[in-house]
């Protein structure tokens, strides 16, 4: 199992849980600030400041909030390409994606413009650093944003992407196609203008990013920049975060009410808990039809709900 430990500062430690927090799970110990768990890594903050990813996915995670300098430590940075200076400025078309982590719910990308004339107006209607942004508080300024700026996102159901991950396409391929979709839609309704710079928020090294995507018709590759932690970079990934974080929100919403229960976020054990009691109301297909069905919270459920049959 493979561990990594990040020493960080307060805002890069606030940025984590918020980012985290919909996957959070119990602290076991006082010294212990915070903790959740994902499908293949948990991560824990202590109080000192440290932080620690454990599991297949440990890797990865910590890639998102720090890097190795030379005495083998790890501080908090970005890692991408690097961005010309004065990008925070610039007329940029940022992507994001959400729900990646999520048992219940879709994965969701959205595309988003901000010119360079508007990214005040970005700012007064109310996008701020990622730490401040809860999903009520999204959920309220996301319709300005959408009036504003230029955007597109996409939903992916849980039956077609159960159908894709069945063929064998790894979420990395999945999100690549999204937003290589949307980032071509967006531009499709700007033209004939153009962006000084299109800011994909990277969970693939570009080559893998462009391996995945090698059989579209239209492949978008000019100006494109990869950086991790892009909601930071500009103003245009932090609207497109925002736009796919709501949509994903509003179809766990549609699908709660479907289902006769809320469907928690992340996979912890309350999404354990409530796929169980589905499983004994409605059965293995129905559950399969909200559900990311490959993820381990299936055969917890499953368990779950054998011992209540009894």
């Amino acid at each position: 199992m493979s561990n990594v430990v990040l020493k960080l500062s307060e805002e890069s430690l606030l940025q984590i849980i918020a980012h985290y927090k919909n996957q959070q799970a119990a602290a076991k110990a006082q010294y212990i600030r915070f903790t959740a768990k994902l499908p293949d890594a948990v991560l824990t903050v202590y109080n000192s400041g440290k932080v620690m990813f454990q599991g297949a996915g440990a890797e990865r995670e910590a890639a998102k909030w720090g890097e190795a300098d030379e005495a083998g430590t790890k501080t908090a940075s970005t890692k991408g390409d690097v961005l010309p200076e004065g990008f925070a400025g610039r007329s940029v078309l940022g992507s994001d994606e959400t729900g990646t982590g999520d048992f219940f719910g879709p994965i969701t990308v959205a595309a988003c413009f901000v010119p360079s004339d508007k990214i005040g107006l970005a700012h007064e209607l109310g996008v701020k650093d990622s730490k401040l942004l809860t999903d009520d508080y999204m959920r309220k300024i996301a319709p300005d944003l959408r009036e504003a700026f230029a955007h597109h996102v996409l939903t992916l159901k849980n039956e077609k992407y159960n159908e894709v991950q069945a063929k064998g396409w790894s979420q990395g391929k999945i999100k690549a196609l999204l937003h290589n979709q949307a980032l071509k839609l967006v531009l499709r309704k700007m033209a004939p203008e153009k962006p000084d710079a299109i800011l994909i928020d990277q969970f693939a090294e570009r080559g893998v990013y462009y391996n995945h995507v090698k059989n579209e018709k239209e492949i978008i590759k000019e100006n494109v920049l990869f950086s991790t932690k892009a909601e930071g970079l500009h103003v245009s990934v932090a609207c497109a975060s925002i736009i796919a974080r709501v949509a994903f929100l509003e179809e766990m919403d549609r699908m709660s009410q479907e289902a006769g229960l809320i469907l928690p976020k992340g996979a912890g054990k309350l999404v354990d808990e409530a796929a169980a009691k589905i499983l004994l109301k409605k059965g293995a297909e129905y559950l399969k039809s909200l559900t990311k069905y490959h993820f381990a919270n299936t055969k917890k459920a499953e368990v779950l709900a054998a011992k209540r049959r009894g």
